[in-house]
């Protein structure tokens, strides 16, 4: 037995009735239940709103008002309680309308006993206890679905959308409405991808894996997703999705740069060691064709001047491969990136009309300042333009730019809907000499990378075979 009585407020207007209950509670465990009478409406009200009782017996008829008129006294105080109705013999539409309306038992007052009375006590208490823990479960779980970083969806057996935190909806850009019509798959880039998740979801020794989602703006998010089963019987799943596609950027970004920094390492001990017997061959050239034998015959001078020819273009080779890999000197200032645009887009105007390129811009409503050596970035994102240009069907293509500034970063991004460019191609875009291109050196944008790092910007390419290719240059902002 607790050493702590349970209070009780009884709202009835029939003094008898009271006298009754405190006999029988007094016949259960003497000081086991302290009993507070009200005998009205107002008082029963008064006796409410101080809080202090742990049960609520409560008669139907009081007057002029009835139980569930108390029962929406509570409700509109917001105050949950264990309530106990006490109605007439018979009258079991009552009873239930009393449960319907927040009670949590009912007694007929010809039928109550001690052991009835005590049980139904018990009841209420053990009821309110279980609800009230369930209560604090869900505050604790919604209040972690609500203010959760990471992605929180829920799926029904069927893989459907049935709930998504604040989170989900902000990075994958749907309106809750709209994103409850979608399937699972219909988030991920690739079908396959989508497939071998959904056929392992919650599978046993499952490892998280990375998979690419879609934003409801055609954005790709590389994310990691943990599923579990959160209803066995209702198979209801519970997908965590943490968004790493910042991380994964970040990462690329250094792998850029490192291999940058080992790139000219190696082109510089290449020039080193290829340019003196290159110098040497060159001076014995010359000597020789000077030979009057040499003169005399026409075979003799064409091969002369071809290995004079072809030393000349290495040489010229290795000279751009020093320029696109070197730290270069930079006159860097504050220059509108609106004008820096317009600047490289006056330049490429020709090829864009002769190949009839339509050009969508997007442009930051303000004005962005970055820190730049106008001419040298110019260089860089013309070297993007153009291989667009190259890139898109003449007749059909659409180069759209688009800029934005977060944070301390201007972002410029330059989309094309070409072929795209296979995954395996996309690792190896800023190699030196790697080139698609017929008559291309393959320097282009290992010097458009050089000139962004050296700007302490960044460059990033997505692309989807079929849709196009899209490059993301960041540059830091004019403080």
């Amino acid at each position: 037995m607790s050493e702590i009585p349970v209070n009780i407020l009884m709202i009835d207007d029939d003094e008898d009735d009271f006298f009754l209950v405190n006999e029988l509670l007094h016949d259960i465990s003497p000081g086991q239940y302290q009993l507070e009478w009200a005998s009205t409406f107002e008082k029963g009200k008064a006796a409410i709103n101080r809080r202090e009782h742990d049960v609520y017996l409560v008669d139907y008829r009081l007057g002029p008002f009835t139980g569930l008129d108390i029962l929406h006294y509570f409700q509109h105080l917001s105050f949950q309680a264990p309530v106990i109705m006490l109605t007439g013999k018979g009258d079991y539409a009552i009873d239930q309308e009393a449960m319907q309306a927040g009670a949590y038992d009912y007694l007929v007052k010809g039928d109550i006993t001690a052991d009835l009375l005590e049980r139904s006590i018990r009841y209420a208490l053990d009821e309110y206890s279980h609800l009230r823990t369930i209560e604090e479960s869900e505050k604790r779980y919604f209040g972690i679905f609500e203010k959760a970083h990471d992605l929180i969806l829920l799926a029904d057996s069927d893989k459907n959308i049935i709930d998504a935190n604040p989170a989900a909806l902000r990075t994958l850009k749907y309106q809750k409405e709209v994103l409850l019509t979608k399937h699972l798959r219909d988030l991920f880039v690739n079908k396959d991808q989508a497939e071998t998740f959904l056929n392992h979801i919650c599978e046993e020794g499952e490892t998280i894996r990375e998979y690419d989602f879609k934003t409801n703006d055609h954005q790709k998010l590389v994310v990691q997703i943990n599923a579990v089963l959160l209803d066995e019987a209702a198979q209801i799943f519970l997908c965590v999705i943490q968004d790493v596609t910042e991380r994964k950027r970040e990462e690329q970004e250094k792998q850029y740069q490192e291999k940058f920094v080992i790139t000219g390492r190696i082109a510089r001990v290449i020039a080193h060691e290829v340019r003196n017997p290159l110098t040497n061959i060159l001076l014995a050239i010359s000597q020789f064709k000077e030979d009057p034998a040499v003169m005399a015959s026409e075979d003799a001078s064409l091969y002369t001047d071809i290995i004079e020819r072809n030393c000349t273009r290495i040489n010229q080779l290795i000279t751009e491969l020093l320029h696109s890999t070197r730290m270069m000197e930079l006159h860097a200032n504050a220059v509108s990136l609106d004008k820096l645009l317009s600047n490289t887009l006056a330049l490429s105007k020709d090829r864009m009309r002769l190949n009839e390129i339509q050009l969508e811009l997007q442009l930051d409503k303000d004005d962005i300042n970055v820190m730049a050596d106008e001419d040298k970035v110019v260089i860089a994102f013309l070297n993007i333009i153009i291989n667009a240009i190259e890139a898109m069907t003449p007749g059909k293509g659409m180069l759209t730019i688009t800029t934005k500034r977060i944070q301390d970063k201007a972002f410029i991004k330059i989309s094309d809907n070409g072929p795209g460019i296979p995954e395996e191609v996309q690792a190896r875009l800023f190699d030196p000499f790697y080139t698609s291109k017929a008559k291309g050196t393959g320097l282009g944008l290992t010097s458009t990378q050089n000139i962004l790092l050296n700007h302490k910007g960044t460059i990033h390419v997505e692309s989807e075979i079929g849709k196009g290719t899209a490059f993301t240059i960041t540059l830091p902002i004019a403080q």
